[in-house]
């Protein structure tokens, strides 16, 4: 590890706290634990604010973890987020923070930092080899608050709001929810789709009171009404129907999680719901879910794995065809048998 750090000194304990993340939805959920379990470890009166892209402002704003929640817009283009970032600066300062958890470590991220002055700080290892939220940990330690651990239980705001959708869009109010999200970004990091539609078919033998939730975007519609073809009301499919808060208060409700490398596979892991992860292409030691409720099925065992390609050399996505809906169904009955 290569972590940066001022650790926290004063016998007191810190008053103010910011916590800077600016990256995509996917890692900026990937913080959220570590930051849940700092809040505990707060005393009375302490604050813990956040500090992220407006983009991604929605999950950390739903949900009862953070004092306050800055976003600066930009998009993805640095000289726009240093231009926000310097319009919102006055109104951060005056917060007078005692501790900066630097998550991003970028020039915009350092700079805020260092504009602030606070007593102490630590910032993010970019680069060592280690899962995302494994580097979180130990960055969020490394600023001296004490051991840094998950704490996976979070308190939405609107937690009713997630079951009056549910029951509007087909759910039975009786059933367990699987959610299925073949929403990998490339054809790399796709399982064969009509694979999810056996694995339901051996799920629903095994736990006939389980009706399927698909969530998502524009770019799996056509996915989920194949699926919603294949097993008629047994399907609830809420594709272009959710925000991103609450396909993450949704996910809390999940008895499981099969899932390819997505933003809604890290919501489902960080909230410590039972998340079997298949990894194609990505780069599973940076993106491992992590967790004695996770599976991770990925590439690394192949002499062409975690290769990164958006499309396989091979023509066949080889790293994830060679697991039949049989295979998988077994891996999702140790994962929650264990739990």
């Amino acid at each position: 590890m290569n972590i940066q750090a001022k650790p926290w000194k004063r016998p007191e304990a810190p008053k103010m706290i910011l916590a800077i993340r600016l990256q995509a939805m996917g890692d900026l959920i990937i913080t959220l634990p570590y930051l849940n379990h700092l809040k505990h470890l707060l005393l009375p009166g302490a604050e813990l604010d956040l500090l992220t892209r407006r983009e991604v402002e929605e999950i950390p704003m739903s949900i009862n973890l953070f004092n306050r929640v800055y976003s600066i817009g930009g998009g993805r283009s640095t000289a726009k987020q240093f231009l926000h970032a310097a319009a919102l600066l006055p109104a951060i300062w005056m917060r007078h923070y005692d501790v900066v958890i630097d998550l991003q470590n970028n020039e915009v991220s350092r700079w805020i930092r260092k504009m602030l002055i606070p007593e102490a700080w630590s910032e993010f290892d970019r680069f060592s080899p280690l899962a995302a939220g494994e580097r979180t940990r130990q960055s969020i330690e490394a600023a001296g608050l004490g051991s840094s651990l998950a704490n996976y239980s979070f308190n939405i705001k609107d937690a009713d709001a997630s079951w009056h959708l549910l029951r509007n869009n087909g759910w039975d109010t009786s059933s367990e929810l699987v959610v299925l999200n073949p929403a990998g970004a490339f054809s790399s990091r796709n399982w064969p789709l009509e694979n999810y539609a056996v694995f339901s078919n051996l799920w629903l033998r095994q736990f006939p009171k389980t009706q399927f939730l698909i969530m998502g975007v524009d770019r799996i519609a056509a996915k989920a009404g194949f699926l919603e073809e294949q097993l008629g009301v047994k399907v609830i499919n809420l594709v272009n129907r959710t925000t991103m808060a609450e396909a993450f208060a949704l996910v809390q409700q999940a008895k499981l999680v099969l899932s390819e490398d997505s933003g809604l596979m890290h919501a489902a892991w960080v909230s410590g719901i039972p998340t079997l992860a298949m990894f194609g292409s990505t780069r599973s030691d940076w993106s491992a879910p992590l967790g004695n409720h996770t599976l991770l099925l990925d590439s690394s065992d192949l002499e062409c794995g975690n290769c990164m390609l958006e499309t396989c050399k091979f023509g066949d996505v080889h790293c994830l065809t060679r697991y039949s809906p049989e295979f998988i169904f077994e891996k999702a009955l140790t994962l929650i048998k264990r739990l």
